[in-house]
């Protein structure tokens, strides 16, 4: 059977397991986690869309994913493209200078049109002021050192569950006991299909963390 060798640790992989890996990272990509929030904060927790017909839900449902999931694929796409990235998978500290910038753009967006649309809970603010402000940190660490965007997003989801603790009155200790499951499988994958090395995912989780901290104590 043929064996792959990770290009960050050199340990050798059966193709079960890098197939899992790259399975893993696709359904756990940085933008699917956002919309796993806003579909959790939406859906999910009844106590912040009290009153907000299916319509409405359906309505900010459709503004995040336009804005935070839609707009940043496509700028992936073009960027690919034009030739400003080699690869989809932004392998490079330099090919992701570009996308930070354009992504950073998209997810203020969505938090400016959260903060001043009528209706909208401030929960979904804070969850877009999080995600934009770790962008703007990853942005800023690509500077000196990649870092894992998986290992962000998953960072930011395991901190507004545990925010949600103290926010809300809803059962999050299965979305949180999920999400902190939902972040090893997702820190594993990469640190098995990708080229990060440990610092380099442990340093993404925990901007991705803070991030999601920051945006609460703002709002």
């Amino acid at each position: 059977m043929t064996q792959y060798e990770n290009m960050a640790t050199g340990i050798q992989l059966s193709p079960a397991i890098k197939l899992s890996g790259n399975f893993f990272s696709w359904i756990l990509h940085p933008l699917l986690v956002g919309l796993y929030m806003a579909l959790f904060l939406i859906y999910g927790n009844a106590d912040y869309f009290v009153g907000i017909s299916e319509a409405g839900k359906m309505q900010i449902l459709l503004i995040y994913i336009i804005n935070s999931v839609f707009f940043p694929l496509v700028s992936v796409l073009l960027c690919k493209s034009l030739g400003f990235v080699r690869s989809f998978y932004l392998r490079t500290q330099k090919e992701r200078i570009v996308l930070y910038s354009i992504v950073m753009i998209f997810f203020f967006w969505t938090f400016y049109v959260f903060k001043n649309k009528a209706g909208v809970p401030v929960v979904m603010a804070q969850m877009s002021l999080g995600i934009f402000f770790a962008s703007v940190a990853a942005f800023i660490a690509n500077i000196y050192f990649k870092v894992s965007m998986h290992a962000i997003a998953v960072g930011g989801m395991l901190a507004l569950f545990t925010l949600l603790l103290y926010t809300t009155s809803a059962l999050v200790s299965i979305p949180l006991a999920t999400s902190i499951l939902i972040a090893g499988i997702a820190c594993t994958a990469r640190l098995i299909v990708s080229d990060h090395t440990v610092n380099e995912i442990s340093w993404g989780f925990i901007l991705g963390f803070i991030s999601q901290g920051l945006a609460a104590w703002f709002i």
